[in-house]
């Protein structure tokens, strides 16, 4: 019975799951911030190259901007 409760303990105090779930976690924010990163800076190279198109349009054709 006393080796029965001195597993119970153990296993009470291991912190092997705790700590791959922590990692789980932080793996998990991590990327969300790479996706919203990367998402933001592709709106706006898309707005660069909207802006330079529309530049280069506008110098071919003698356009005035609208």
């Amino acid at each position: 019975m006393i080796e029965l409760k001195e597993k119970i303990f153990r296993f009470l105090k291991d912190e092997e799951g705790a700590t791959a779930t922590e990692y789980a976690v932080m793996l998990v924010l991590i990327i969300v911030v790479c996706l919203t990163t990367i998402i933001w800076l592709g709106e706006k190279v898309e707005d660069g190259f909207n802006q330079v198109a529309t530049a280069l349009e506008d110098a071919t054709t003698g356009g005035g901007g609208s």
